[in-house]
């Protein structure tokens, strides 16, 4: 019988011929071949909080705030710096058919036109306004940023998004100069059920050095 020798194979802590690296192998790697990071709140009916679904999420509930990409749940509130918006009317085929996105267009008029230039069947697919918000987490005990995210806005977060613009608007200055308190909270629809929606609060201005930062990250899309 041959002995096997336990070996370690990977370093628990950052070795130092990691941190003198460049990224060399990534040469080839841009934007286009990333994921862009973005953060969903949870509803009762997510799978993020169904234990027998392959996306769950131990301990996540209805009302967190999870990251697509690194799975981190971020609770039921963060602080935030708003730094972009923009908004896509976002076609996707029915359910019923199937589903899948078939893709995100500047206008209504743009995204109709898609459907029928391409004999696509219209009552086959939604259209959805959909807007976006590139933000910044602010970590409220080290203070330190975090890696930047997107918030899509649709249907009934719409109202949410553009509530959150007008102030923006009125505060004044440049979009990510101030912080914000983004919070889970539960509404009902005219049916009378329940879901989770979001609201946000003005917490005060960005100190100066978050305010470069995010400046940066503005200055590079």
């Amino acid at each position: 019988m041959v002995e096997t020798t336990t070996i370690d194979l990977v370093s628990k802590d950052v070795p130092s011929h990691v941190l003198k690296g460049t990224g060399l192998g990534n040469e080839e790697v841009g934007k286009d071949h990333l994921q862009t990071p973005r953060v969903k709140l949870l509803q009762q009916l997510s799978n993020e909080v169904d234990k027998n679904h392959s996306e769950y999420i131990e301990g996540a509930t209805p009302g967190d705030f999870i990251n697509s990409v690194t799975k981190e749940n971020y609770g039921v509130d963060m602080y935030v710096l708003n730094v972009k918006f923009t908004e896509d009317f976002v076609v996707w085929k029915k359910r019923e058919i199937g589903g899948g996105l078939v893709g995100n267009f500047k206008s209504l008029a743009e995204a109709t036109d898609y459907l029928t230039s391409n004999d696509l069947d219209v009552d086959q697919h939604d259209v959805i306004q959909t807007q976006s918000h590139l933000l910044i987490k602010k970590d409220a005990k080290s203070g330190e940023l975090g890696i930047p995210f997107i918030m899509d806005f649709a249907s009934s977060k719409l109202r949410v998004s553009r509530s959150w613009n007008s102030q923006i608007q009125t505060k004044g200055g440049d979009r990510f100069a101030s912080l914000w308190k983004m919070r889970s909270v539960q509404t009902a629809n005219k049916a009378g059920q329940k879901f989770m929606n979001l609201a946000v609060d003005f917490e005060g201005w960005a100190t100066e050095e978050d305010y470069i930062e995010a400046k940066k990250l503005y200055e590079a899309l």
